[in-house]
């Protein structure tokens, strides 16, 4: 326990010494609020807000109520466009061209075509687009129900069977969009935050003949790698920790009641989802420090190791193309802390069981690569990264 808890101090004081390398590994916690507080702001902003769209229209003397059911939804003749935006709506050449025939045609029931032109590669485009699309339809089928009701016809005919929708999700469940990107960001600080910790106690020292000078004592290299492990890992743990306090307290600013959405996180939440992440983070450091043991140099450890941290980010995309998901995913790390995470964030009861099945797998795995790496450091090949 005295060696242990040596080489423990060793380590940490090594790794609190770099303080660039400190600040690489913050940069998750301090990031992941701002572009979450940033993102939600944006999309909150589009589902609830009707900017001004300017349109150039050719015909409009034809069709007056239809430019005035326009005008209603903000929807504004391209004369209108202030000054210092007339070069954004002129780049995105929205333009609706109404027929010399429209009265005529309307007059005589005949089916009218407008032609709205414009780029729908591009983004910009996207929603103004969507809403022309929207105010004409819903133009149109005024037309057709007035027709309908001057004809003596119910226009309830039309509407044989109604569907009432009743929502049972949650009102956390709503945030969506928040709750995917502090779950993806949370992983990704587990395995982001001890990534240069883990890179320079294995490859960094073995450059510096750290690792060959440690190995001549009589210590065992369990120990040793437990030693690195932990370091790295609590790290990690302090990444995780300030990215979900710092979003909690950044979220707090956004005004989700716009989309009728709610997020918390109550104290029995937030505790779940560090025991839940506990694991993650002795298992991405337990990862890291093996790939990076088994690279010949520390640039290569950079390489190699840095590709370990797309795996959080590529698995819960994976999932999000399964329908029916396999019972064996709830297990795997990773894959399990995800959709826990995703089950937490909704407002829906703690899984206790699966939750500490999960994190056992997890611990599983983890203490199997530090056999591993104890074994390995016993070999010359490995200490001194010999082909």
């Amino acid at each position: 326990m005295i060696q242990f808890k040596a080489l423990l101090t060793k380590e940490l004081k090594e790794a609190f010494r770099d303080k660039r390398a400190m600040m690489m590994a913050m940069m998750m916690a301090v990031m992941a609020p701002i572009l979450i507080f940033a993102m939600s702001k944006v999309m909150i902003k589009e589902a609830v807000e009707t900017p001004a769209i300017y349109l150039k229209m050719s015909g409009v003397e034809y069709a007056p109520k239809l430019i005035k059911a326009l005008d209603d939804e903000n929807i504004l003749l391209f004369s209108n466009v202030p000054s210092d935006e007339k070069v954004i709506w002129d780049d995105r050449n929205l333009s609706l061209t109404i027929p010399e025939s429209f009265n005529q045609d309307m007059l005589d029931g005949k089916t009218i075509d407008i032609y709205l032109s414009a780029d729908y590669s591009e983004k910009a485009n996207r929603s103004p687009v969507r809403r022309i699309k929207d105010t004409i339809n819903d133009y149109a089928r005024s037309i057709g129900y007035k027709r309908l009701l001057v004809r003596g016809i119910d226009v309830r005919l039309l509407q044989p069977i109604k569907i009432i929708e009743q929502d049972s999700s949650l009102p956390n469940s709503n945030a969506m969009i928040i709750s995917m990107m502090l779950g993806l960001y949370l992983l990704m600080a587990a395995f982001m935050s001890g990534l240069p910790v883990a890179i320079d106690a294995s490859a960094g020292e073995r450059e510096r003949n750290v690792l060959e000078m440690l190995l001549c004592q009589p210590v065992n290299t369990i120990k040793i790698v437990s030693a690195k492990l932990c370091c790295a890992s609590l790290i990690a743990c302090i990444g995780v920790l300030l990215t979900l306090s710092l979003t909690t307290f950044s979220v707090s600013f956004i005004d989700l009641t716009k989309i009728g959405a709610s997020f918390s996180l109550d104290a029995l939440t937030i505790t779940a989802l560090l025991l839940l992440l506990l694991p993650i983070c002795f298992f991405a450091s337990a990862l890291q420090l093996f790939v990076a043991f088994q690279s010949k140099n520390f640039k290569e450890a950079q390489s190699m190791v840095s590709m370990i941290i797309m795996l959080p980010a590529m698995v819960p995309m994976i999932m999000l193309f399964v329908d029916d998901k396999p019972k064996w995913l709830d297990w795997l790390p990773i894959a399990g802390q995800s959709l826990i995470m995703e089950d937490l964030f909704k407002g829906l009861p703690v899984p206790w069981l699966l939750l500490t099945f999960t994190g056992l797998v997890t611990i599983s795995m983890t203490v199997i690569l530090v056999l591993l790496m104890a074994k390995k450091l016993r070999s010359e090949k490995v200490v001194l990264a010999l082909s």
